[in-house]
């Protein structure tokens, strides 16, 4: 009987893209397709079910749920499942954010038959595929100052209205209420002794808080 060593879900719309990856990764003898969706919407309900190992899934779908919140349920969901980004272009900034997101590398549209092999070979090694300069930022990412007085889940939120994003779109995007972003925010005002999101940004990024 044959064995396969890891369970994959592929999600992307684009149908010439999912045949030709589901081909590729038909191919190989340590992974096996459980199956594949054409958006977030359509895979998620069956996550459970699928109990993916490997989760190949296009970054920008259309439809109601974002990318990067796409990772944070997977990963909520399954926290030991490797999630892999596929993107349009490999400098892009949403890419950085997905790996600080969860995710544990990307492969992008272009590549070709030898080089999706390699990607996902690299990937059951234990690497995380990616090119030298989502690494640096990576690395660089690191460097933040370790004598932040805020929390993890604070630096989230801090980093999200850098974004501009609104109290209810930081809810959502961390899975919180909108209650509690606006306490996150008040205590990141607190501890950084400021009174506006400005303030709150421009200390933070002097002291390499974020």
């Amino acid at each position: 009987m044959k064995h396969f060593n890891s369970r994959i879900i592929l999600i992307e719309e684009e149908e010439q893209i999912r045949e030709f990856y589901s081909l590729i990764i038909r191919s190989l003898n340590k992974v096996y397709l459980v199956a594949t969706y054409k958006s977030y919407e359509d895979a998620f309900p069956h996550l459970l079910k699928d109990r993916p190992q490997i989760v190949l899934m296009d970054l920008n779908l259309h439809g109601e749920i974002h990318g990067i919140e796409g990772i944070k349920y997977i990963k909520s969901k399954i926290p030991s499942a490797e999630v892999v980004i596929i993107a349009e272009h490999d400098d892009s900034e949403l890419v950085f954010e997905s790996l600080r997101a969860g995710a544990s590398g990307y492969i992008t549209k272009s590549l070709n038959y030898i080089e999706l092999i390699s990607a996902l070979e690299e990937l059951l090694r234990g690497g995380a595929p990616m090119s030298s300069k989502i690494a640096r930022m990576v690395i660089s990412n690191f460097h933040s100052n370790p004598n932040s007085p805020l929390s993890e889940r604070e630096k989230d939120v801090l980093k999200l209205i850098a974004e501009g994003k609104s109290y209810t779109q930081i809810a959502d995007t961390l899975f919180i209420s909108k209650e509690t972003s606006k306490t996150h925010i008040k205590n990141i005002y607190s501890k950084l002794e400021v009174r506006s999101k400005s303030e709150a940004l421009e200390l933070a990024r002097e002291k390499k808080y974020i």
